[in-house]
């Protein structure tokens, strides 16, 4: 399609990946931005003969009308788009509340978008979501830190547990959250742990990695790491046999969903938890207090995550920039049943 247009007009479309403004139909048209949004908006405002020019621009260009704009030559679409890794994903729940809650109030729509863990899915998810809302709020994102400055570039970008240069983001206070939980595991006299990491781009599972090292190196504790995983249940039933092999006796997973899987698939071979082997997980999720034993796991604010990501998108967009807050969310230990006194053997 590019090849027929004046070739200044091909090189924008490239440069932005394809997608067409108002701006573009109107250079191609020969006619006034405020005509093109007439035109597209409210036909029967102009002349049939202009109207047609126009549309036939449009459709050269292969432009996408968004009926939820509601002006057309700023692009003001007055939505925003939440983009998750993994939407069955419990710990989605928090951040969609407390997302919805301040854009409906701030009269903005939320559109959620799901990538499925994927890095090439999450930017094509985001290619075609980019062009219908004013922001986007990446939440576990698994996109590398270039692909997520280049998007920052184009359009407002607010990143949840995620560090980016440049880029505005909503983290949580880590250190506190597991500094609780490695002085919890030693108290039980826990000597050898192994962490389940999380995917490889996981910002998150880096940090907590470093500061279990720290944690354990100040405390004379053996650690390894075991990972990457998958973030789910089933990712940690199937890390069953490498943490049976690695003998150690507190075992500290990526996100809840991983510690409960690992609890079922140690429950269904005998191991006993936590008399055998104690389990923790990150988050708090709804179910971590259902497992049979209940999870000792690290609370994040998760609703908060999202009540602050859309407040730091909004302070783009001009809205109340004095109001947001860059404080580190809180991290804190539940205990429950799933850890115990260190084992005099090893699993």
């Amino acid at each position: 399609m590019t090849e027929e247009l004046p070739p200044d007009l091909a090189a924008r479309l490239k440069r932005r990946g394809g997608s067409a403004t108002i701006y573009d139909i109107a250079e191609l048209a020969g006619v006034n931005p405020s005509t093109v949004s007439r035109a597209l908006s409210k036909p029967g405002r102009i002349s049939v003969k202009t109207e047609a020019r126009i549309r036939a621009a449009a459709e050269r260009l292969d432009f996408r009308f968004n009926p939820m704009a509601r002006a057309l030559p700023t692009g003001r679409s007055q939505t925003l788009g939440l983009v998750v890794a993994d939407i069955t994903n419990p710990v989605i729940f928090g951040i969609v509340r407390g997302a919805e809650h301040t854009a409906t109030a701030a009269g903005y729509t939320l559109v959620i978008a799901e990538s499925q863990e994927s890095g090439e899915a999450e930017a094509e998810v985001i290619s075609r979501l980019v062009p219908s809302v004013d922001g986007v709020i990446l939440a576990t994102t698994r996109l590398a830190d270039e692909k997520i400055s280049d998007l920052a570039e184009r359009k407002p970008v607010v990143l949840i547990n995620r560090a980016v240069d440049g880029v505005p983001g909503v983290l949580p206070n880590v250190e506190m959250g597991v500094e609780e939980m490695m002085t919890h595991l030693d108290g039980l006299g826990h000597k050898s742990l192994l962490f389940l990491s999380g995917p490889e781009s996981s910002w998150v599972s880096r940090q907590r990695w470093e500061l279990m090292l720290d944690g354990a190196e100040n405390r004379g504790l053996a650690l390894v790491e075991v990972g990457p995983n998958q973030p789910t249940i089933e990712g940690g039933q199937i890390a069953l046999r490498r943490v049976v092999a690695s003998r150690a006796t507190a075992v500290i997973a990526f996100n809840d969903l991983m510690a409960i899987g690992l609890i079922q698939a140690a429950s269904a071979v005998g191991i006993r938890v936590p008399e055998d082997l104690s389990i923790m997980g990150f988050d708090d999720i709804f179910g971590s207090e259902l497992i049979v034993p209940a999870l000792t796991t690290v609370r994040a604010q998760l609703e908060l995550a999202g009540e602050r990501a859309v407040q730091k998108l909004l302070a783009q967009l001009g809205h109340n920039a004095d109001q947001v807050d860059d404080e580190l969310l809180a991290t804190n230990l539940i205990i429950r049943g799933s850890t115990g006194a260190a084992p005099e053997t090893a699993v």
